[in-house]
């Protein structure tokens, strides 16, 4: 894997959180519409992806072509009340479970970014695809909460 990705969530990591912090605490609980997510929950659904991708960054990289499941984003929202959360709380959880999958990220082998999996019902993803492919979502919904991410993008 290239070092780019892990310094791109490196920095992530280190000046996301105080971007976060920043947002107007009224704001961080307006939904948009009906249908779309508040900055709480769309952070939320960062955290769930954090775990799910931390998932199979460790599983994938022991295991070649896993079928892993897939997750019912919106139902995962609602179950962990991200609306009812605390803002800073919801940031805190947000850092240590990247940090959780930076570290297993790095111990991937070099051999093992090649392994692959499918989600729910997709073709084949390479373990590489899939944390770059994380990067991509977190960095699309970081932006869309309002979190300049110019500077972070390879």
């Amino acid at each position: 894997m290239k070092m780019r990705e892990f310094t791109t969530l490196r920095t992530l990591l280190e000046k996301v959180p105080s971007r976060l912090a920043k947002l107007p605490e009224g704001e961080t609980e307006k939904r948009p519409s009906q249908t779309k997510w508040s900055p709480k929950e769309e952070l939320g659904h960062l955290i769930d992806s954090a775990a799910n991708n931390h998932q199979r960054i460790v599983r994938v990289q022991m295991t070649e072509g896993l079928a892993m499941p897939g997750y019912e984003q919106n139902r995962w929202v609602e179950l962990h009340r991200y609306q009812q959360r605390d803002w800073d709380e919801l940031i805190a959880l947000w850092r240590f479970l990247n940090q959780q999958l930076l570290a297993a990220a790095e111990s991937v082998p070099e051999t093992a970014w090649a392994h692959t999996c499918t989600v729910a019902d997709s073709e084949p993803l390479t373990l590489r695809f899939v944390f770059e492919d994380y990067l991509r979502h977190m960095l699309h919904h970081l932006e869309h909460i309002g979190i300049p991410v110019g500077d972070f993008r390879n």
